[in-house]
């Protein structure tokens, strides 16, 4: 019998759903390496106008901790919602989620803090048997280490560790898509070297 290619790490964009979690501009000065968590969810947002892939946004107590940075622009979001839970998949995720993807059987998932919002929202995801694949370019905490002794645990317990153009390719497939220029001109640079424990740089 062949085996699950989803369960394997494809992807079919129908079957796909795109979840940005909390990047809320009060947390710039705090998170490490913002600037690229922002331009990498900046890049998933373009690319799922391509993909016609529905993109989900939470926003953590924004009537304390405001709301998500401006320099993204989530007008075009499928849902953009207030969360008081650390898991991104609350009820009314759920509930959108069924109605606008029906057959939904990966999440692409990005945004702070790995540690906390990102690994709870993974292990409700898998929970209910839907493969996830965590950017690992477009993820971060406060702490380097925090962020990746949580990739660490998200990879061992079945999660997809990866990278924006890694999942971008999988959405592709083949040369002869008609989004093939578009993609491939947005990564044209290759994922910034910054999360490295010992990095110098910053963003």
């Amino acid at each position: 019998m062949a085996r699950n290619l989803l369960k394997l790490g494809a992807l079919e964009a129908q079957k796909t759903a795109f979840l940005l979690c909390d990047i809320q501009e009060t947390f710039r000065p705090h998170i490490k390496h913002f600037g690229e968590v922002v331009r990498v969810a900046n890049k998933m947002l373009e690319a799922a106008k391509h993909f016609n892939i529905p993109v989900y946004v939470s926003e953590q107590y924004p009537k304390g901790l405001g709301h998500t940075t401006k320099d993204i622009n989530v007008e075009g979001a499928a849902l953009v919602y207030d969360k008081t839970t650390f898991s991104m998949y609350s009820q009314e995720l759920k509930d959108r989620l069924k109605k606008d993807v029906p057959n939904l059987g990966s999440v692409v998932l990005f945004g702070i803090e790995t540690h906390v919002c990102i690994e709870q929202t993974v292990i409700d995801l898998l929970k209910e048997d839907i493969n996830v694949h965590v950017l690992a370019d477009g993820v971060s905490s406060r702490s380097l280490m925090d962020r990746s002794l949580a990739l660490q645990r998200m990879q061992s317990i079945g999660c997809f560790i990866t990278t924006a153009e890694n999942v971008l390719f999988k959405l592709l497939r083949d040369k002869e898509h008609p989004a093939f220029k578009m993609i491939s001109k947005m990564n044209r640079e290759p994922t910034a070297d910054v999360f490295d424990l010992h990095a110098s740089s910053k963003l």
